[in-house]
């Protein structure tokens, strides 16, 4: 979504997030494990020079979708973001990081953005106008924070359950693949991450399985077909920067930073992954 990013997928406060100019960004930041799925598109990232949203449309080249700069000639039709999209029209502003990263989101999952807007648009339809409900919310925060994560077996997620940090971020189970991240989906997480340093947090849906695409595929059925994302408290909390080799200085004391590693406020309940076949 176009909706500027808040400082609320990191560790504190609700200050509207400022992202550094383009010139001040340096090409190895795109190295971090957060932008691997980027690599395709390093052209776009790289160099000093914005893309026209021209050019940006005709490089991804999104299915059924064009990508239309966002003026006010454009918002003069009124349309809600979302009915935009629905009619095949991504608004996208100009020389600014946080459309340019929902972009390459359309571009590297295109089925999982259109369910996501296909859902929104089911609820503003069915909602008075101006008014929000909760799948909405979800849905709002998985598109701009979100991540999907794959896990192999179910004792890890138990630790998880209990905001048991240590044994999340054990670092044999992320190398052997107990625990890994299928995708980095969320735009807003890709443009706070260009500050290195930030304490950022994921809004996570899991998936019980072996192949990251077979993953991706499940959660955009599930999203389709209204099994998840209908309330933000589904979306579970992940401290990326407690992610082994994400970050700098993760020591005990790191570790033991509550203000970030938070513990399971009582009464707090996460469902079930989702589900593969592999």
């Amino acid at each position: 979504m176009t909706l500027a990013p808040t400082a609320t997928g990191d560790g504190g406060g609700s200050r509207r997030f400022v992202p550094p100019p383009r010139a001040a960004v340096a090409a190895r930041r795109f190295e971090h494990p957060l932008f691997a799925g980027l690599h395709d598109f390093r052209d776009l990232l790289d160099g000093t020079a914005w893309p026209s949203i021209a050019a940006l449309d005709a490089r991804l080249a999104v299915p059924g979708k064009r990508l239309v700069e966002q003026d006010a000639a454009l918002l003069a039709d009124g349309l809600h973001y979302e009915a935009r999209i629905a009619q095949g029209r991504i608004a996208t502003r100009a020389d600014n990081w946080h459309d340019l990263f929902n972009a390459l989101a359309w571009a590297r999952h295109p089925q999982l953005k259109h369910v996501l807007n296909v859902q929104q648009c089911l609820h503003i339809d069915a909602m008075p106008a101006g008014q929000r409900n909760r799948a909405q919310a979800a849905l709002t925060q998985f598109d701009e924070s979100g991540v999907i994560v794959r896990m192999r077996e179910g004792t890890l997620l138990a630790a998880w359950d209990a905001h048991d940090w240590p044994a999340v971020f054990e670092p044999a189970r992320w190398q052997n693949g107990d625990i890994a991240i299928a995708t980095v989906f969320g735009h807003a997480l890709m443009e706070q991450a260009l500050l290195p340093g930030r304490l950022l947090v994921g809004k996570c849906v899991v998936v019980q399985g072996r192949d990251d695409n077979a993953c991706i595929a499940e959660v955009t059925a599930a999203i389709g077909g209204g099994r998840v994302l209908t309330d933000p408290l589904q979306l579970r909390p992940l401290p990326l920067a407690g992610i082994p080799d994400w970050h700098e200085g993760q020591d005990a004391t790191f570790y033991a930073n509550t203000d970030y590693f938070r513990p399971l406020r009582a009464g707090r309940q996460y469902p079930p992954p989702v589900h593969t076949a592999l």
